[in-house]
């Protein structure tokens, strides 16, 4: 039986992140460029860890081509087919190191994730995403998923417990799609975890 908490539940419009005192003259000379070198693909990333969800309106081919430039990161949504991504790269494979192909959980969505990695090999990133990621099958989801794809970094969410985030990571998940609301995915963040 679920366990209820009565505690204090903080949001992110309840915290403030505190500016610590800084050596640069002006905000331009802020470089947002990070490397990240991941736990379970083994695989790397550089770039400006930004990422657009992979909603409907928001993680497209388009936002990909227009993100690209500023060494952005764009989570494709799930309903384009293996042709609409064998078309996209084809045309534009220069965008590929930095969008993730992303799938569901349901029936039939692993054989179409696998179609789609088989068909652009060029991919190496896979978002695992549903709007409640506690449940044990999609924890058994993303251990197939990183067992069919050892060296594709894998995202997966969402979930809000640093309980759920360990179980993903120990799973196979690099990536971490942190959030949990009523379908505002502005305030969803992804965190990255190095390996050691």
């Amino acid at each position: 039986m679920p366990r209820i908490e009565n505690d204090i539940k903080l949001d992110f419009k309840d915290v403030l992140l505190r500016p610590k005192r800084s050596t640069l003259k002006s905000r331009s000379e802020v470089d947002l460029m990070r490397s990240f070198t991941f736990r379970n693909s083994k695989g790397s990333y550089r770039g400006i860890p930004i990422i657009a969800a992979n909603m409907d309106t928001v993680g497209t081919f388009e936002m990909a081509l227009a993100l690209h430039q500023f060494t952005l990161f764009t989570a494709i949504h799930k309903h384009y087919s293996v042709d609409d991504w064998s078309e996209f790269a084809s045309k534009h494979p220069e965008c590929l190191e930095s969008v993730a192909v992303s799938t569901g959980t349901g029936d039939g969505d692993f054989e179409k994730i696998s179609a789609i990695v088989e068909a652009v090999p060029q991919l190496k990133y896979i978002c695992v995403d549903v709007a409640n990621g506690y449940s044990e099958h999609f924890v058994h989801f993303v251990k197939d998923v990183r067992q069919k794809f050892p060296s594709h970094t894998i995202m997966a969410g969402n979930v809000v417990t640093g309980e759920m985030v360990e179980e993903l990571i120990l799973a196979g998940a690099d990536i971490i799609k942190v959030g949990i609301g009523p379908g505002d995915d502005v305030n969803q963040i992804f965190h990255c975890f190095q390996a050691p």
